[in-house]
Order: structure tokens, then sequence, then C-alpha cells
């Protein structure tokens, strides 16, 4: 695309990529590919979610995503990147806070600890014990009430920030939903990329400390706060930047190691070779929270020189991974990886797609963007 990322001629380390077209038969398009590179939540047509924290069944692809799907099942010696089964958790709010429960049995030498924000699953606003539920999981007001489904439908971002317990009544965010405790930091976001073995991350401009939102036209008018987080986010329009010293106190407790242990355990647990994930500092506590994450981001503040060699050995890797996997299990499998990779990749013209900016390094192997 318009970064680089997948060029027509072969790259520095033997990688040759191919677009794939749905209208052609998929079978002639992959029978000489290595590897199938894919952004299959943007192949989703719609997600029937319910009271069930489950919905894998409930996933409505387009047509050529749902063959495609076909052909790997039947083509297991076909490397995809990831396997879709493993994309499923980031489609869920829920599971995914369930994983970062994790985090918690997590042996790492810090002064902070990293986890991820209180919560709590509703299937109505209206049912009469809200208000004791959300005391027994400790979440306090404002919360940030989220969809259950993360992404793949446009409803997925339709947010909300609720400052008492009257706002539930009729709130506007599809069900079930997921309540989220609100966490100050300083209006100060780290965004954490990771592509394959390798992590970056880059500071963000973020909401403001619920003082502030209390002050905001909307919640002065006693009503929730609504927004969508793809397209705006609530902020002080009279403090719109962030301040040199907030960022500064910020930068200098961000515990970088432990984060980069959190996101090797993720990407442990998930199985994926390319994810992103959004971390907050309480003021309070300095607590590292994991308020986001998800499958293929567009590394938008990552410089290309950094993330387009980046990307591409994350797919030599994973293929490399998942070819001694085989190799391992199978005594008649010869792994070579000197050959030139055929890769063909799916509706990922929004991934790698932006333009770049100035880089700094800052240690323990993980780069920083500003």
């Amino acid at each position: 695309m318009e970064r680089g990322a997948f060029p027509s001629h072969p790259t520095q380390n033997g990688l040759i990529f191919l677009p794939l077209n749905f209208e052609l038969p998929i079978s002639s398009q992959l029978q000489q590919v290595d590897v199938l590179l894919h952004k299959a939540t943007d192949e989703i047509v719609d997600v029937k979610m319910s009271s069930s924290s489950e919905f894998v069944d409930k996933i409505e692809y387009t047509k050529g995503m749902q063959d495609l799907q076909r052909y790997t099942e039947s083509h297991p010696e076909c490397c995809v990147i990831d396997p879709f089964p493993n994309i499923y958790p980031v489609l869920d709010r829920l599971r995914i806070q369930q994983i970062l429960f994790g985090l918690e049995n997590l042996c790492i030498k810090s002064c902070y600890r990293i986890r991820g924000p209180r919560f709590l699953k509703v299937n109505s606003f209206e049912e009469p014990n809200l208000e004791h539920r959300l005391f027994e999981a400790k979440l306090s007001f404002p919360n940030i009430v989220k969809p259950q489904v993360a992404c793949g439908v446009a409803v997925a971002h339709s947010m909300a920030i609720v400052f008492n317990i009257e706002q539930y009544k009729g709130l506007n965010v599809p069900l079930p939903a997921v309540v989220q405790e609100y966490v100050d930091h300083s209006s100060c976001l780290f965004k954490f990329y990771v592509l394959g073995e390798k992590v970056f991350y880059a500071i963000k401009k973020s909401t403001p400390n619920a003082a502030t939102l209390m002050g905001l036209p909307e919640a002065c008018d006693l009503k929730p706060i609504l927004f969508d987080s793809l397209k705006s986010l609530p902020i002080d329009k009279k403090n719109q930047q962030v301040e040199d010293g907030v960022s500064s106190a910020g930068i200098q407790q961000l515990d970088l190691e432990l984060v980069t242990d959190a996101a090797n355990w993720l990407r442990s647990v998930l199985n994926l070779t390319i994810f992103g994930f959004d971390v907050v500092i309480q003021e309070a506590t300095g607590d590292h929270v994991i308020v986001d994450l998800n499958y293929l981001p567009s590394f938008k503040e990552v410089p290309d020189d950094v993330a387009i060699p980046a990307f591409w050995e994350a797919i030599k890797w994973r293929f490399k991974s998942e070819r001694e996997v085989e190799f391992a299990t199978d005594s008649n499998f010869t792994a070579n990886y000197s050959h030139r990779l055929f890769i063909v990749y799916l509706n990922l013209g929004r991934f790698l797609n932006s333009k770049t900016v100035i880089p700094s390094l800052f240690g323990c192997g993980c780069e920083r963007f500003l």
C-alpha cells in the first residue's frame, strides 16, 4: 500500500506478496502460496450477540471469507496469519477481560502491577439490582460502558461514560455490554504494538481525569457522555494539549520492562503474530492498566523504516515457528527457510497505511515513538 508494506518485488528477506481476489477461484490463487495473511475482522457482516459469552458460531462473514475458511480447513499445510480461531478472543471484550485476569499470576519484579480494569458484564441496563452488582464488582463512578462485541461491526465503538446509576436508564449502548472502571491517567495513553517478537510503543493524548470529565457540558447537564471511539474522544476543550509536565511524568512512571513482559505473555496466550494494546497508568497507585486490545492495528505511529521490516520479519518468524512444529511432529518434513516465501494478503488496505514520524529509542528492546 502507500507505506510499501506489500511491494510488487521480493523483499530483502525473501518475501513475495500477492493480493487475494475473491472474484477469482480461491484454490487457483493459493496453490503455490506459503502464507495467507488476512484481517478477517474486516470481512465480518454481522455478529449476533446474546447473553452467552461465546459467540464464535454467531459471526457471519462475507461469502468470500467463508470460502477462504473452508479452503484453509481442508489445506492445513497453508500457514495462516493468524488462524481464524486465534482472533475470536479479541472480538469479545468480555473474553479479553477474562484473559487479562491472568496478568495477576505473572511473576514480574516491579514496584508497579499490571492488570486489566475492573469490569462487569451487563445484559440489561434496566435490571433492578444493577447498582448492587456494580458495588460488588468494585466499580465506582464514573464508569465507561462498551459493547461486548469489540470489532467487526459499526456499533462496536459506540460507548458511554456514566456518572451515576440513574444515567443507565435508557442508555444508548448496544447490549450485552461490559462496564469498566474509569482510570484517572492524566490524559496520557501508551499504545503498544507487537510485531512478532518485537514490541513498540507510542504516547497519545487521551480522555481527561474524572474530575475534569464531570465539568464537561454533557456531565453538567446530568447526561452520560456518548461517543464513538473511532471518531472522537471526550476531551477538555479548554486544555486540549497534553502539558509537558504531565507527559514527562507519565513517561518517567512507565515501567517498560513490566509492559514488555506482559506483551510477551499476551503473545503466548493469544497465539497472535500482530496485535496491539493500550495502557494507562493510574494516578493514585501507579497501576499499569490494559484498557484495550486489538488485532492487526495500523501501527501509524511507527515510522516506515522500522514498522515495515519488522512486519516482514514477523511474518517470516511465524512461518518458521509453524514449520518447526511440523518438523518436530513429522519425521518426513524437511525444514527449509532459504527459499522465497509467497504470501497472499487479504483486506489490509488500512494496515500500515499512514504518514511517518520521527523515532527515538527507549531501552529494553522496545522502541518508542512520539
